[in-house]
C-alpha cells in the first residue's frame, strides 16, 4: 500500500496547528540507522486509509520527494471529538531484520460449525487480533482461523493457529493464550444439540 508524505521543516505547535487549518496532517518517521525525519500528509487521504485495516497491519511504502521507503504506521492520534487527525507516527523497516506487529485475525466458518449449528452455542472471540514475529516479507495482512470444525466447549488457543511460513506469535509470557472460546446458550444445549450429541454418541458405538 502506498502513502505519499513531504517533508516538513516547521516543527511546534504553531506550525502544526498551520498545517491543520491547511489540510496536512503533522507526523514523524524513526528508526534505522537514519535520524528522524518530520514528514507532513494530505489529511483526507490518510484519514481514509486509516479505515482500511491493510494500513495497520502491513508493510507501506512511502514516497517522500521521488524516494520510496518501507514504514509501518506505530501511532496516531485522533482529535477527542473531531474526525481529524492529530498526527501520525510512522517506523522505518530493514528487510533483513524482523519486526513485530499487530496482525487482525478473520474467523471463518462459525455458522456451520456443530457448535452452533447442533448445540446452539455462543461463539466468543477471547482475541481479534496477535502480535507476530516475523521478516517484513513475511507480513500477513491477517490470519484466518476456521471454526467449522468447533464443538460445545472447545477453544481455539494461539498454538491452533495455522501461520505462514516465517510468522510466530509472541504471547510476553502467557502460555497458549485462548483465542476462541464457545459457551452454551442461555439455559444450556437445545433439543436439537441434544439430538445431534445423542446421534453422534450413537454412531461412535
Amino acid at each position: 500500500m502506498k502513502v505519499v508524505a513531504f517533508e516538513r521543516s516547521l516543527q511546534g505547535t504553531g506550525a502544526s496547528r498551520r498545517l491543520r487549518r491547511a489540510g496536512k496532517t503533522p507526523g514523524i518517521i524513526y528508526g534505522g540507522e537514519q535520524a528522524p525525519q518530520m514528514i507532513e500528509l494530505d489529511h483526507n487521504a490518510l484519514f481514509h486509509a486509516l479505515k482500511k485495516e491493510q494500513f495497520h497491519s502491513s508493510v507501506l511504502q512511502m514516497e517522500i520527494a521521488g524516494k520510496s521507503s518501507q514504514v509501518l504506521l506505530r501511532d496516531y492520534q485522533m482529535h477527542p471529538f473531531k474526525q481529524l487527525v492529530l498526527h501520525v507516527d510512522f517506523q522505518r523497516v530493514d528487510a533483513g531484520h524482523k519486526i513485530s506487529m499487530k496482525v487482525p485475525l478473520h474467523f471463518i466458518g462459525a455458522e456451520n460449525s456443530p457448535a452452533v449449528k447442533l448445540s446452539r452455542g455462543l461463539v466468543n472471540h477471547v482475541m481479534t487480533e496477535v502480535e507476530v514475529s516475523c521478516l517484513p516479507s513475511e507480513l500477513p495482512e491477517f490470519i484466518a482461523v476456521d471454526l467449522s470444525e468447533l464443538v460445545l466447549h472447545q477453544s481455539v488457543h494461539v498454538n491452533d493457529l495455522k501461520l505462514p511460513k516465517g510468522v510466530s506469535v509472541l504471547t510476553h509470557g502467557v502460555d497458549n493464550p485462548a483465542v476462541v472460546t464457545v459457551s452454551p446458550p442461555p439455559g444450556g444445549v437445545g433439543e436439537e444439540g441434544a439430538e445431534g450429541a445423542a446421534a453422534a454418541e450413537g454412531e461412535s458405538k
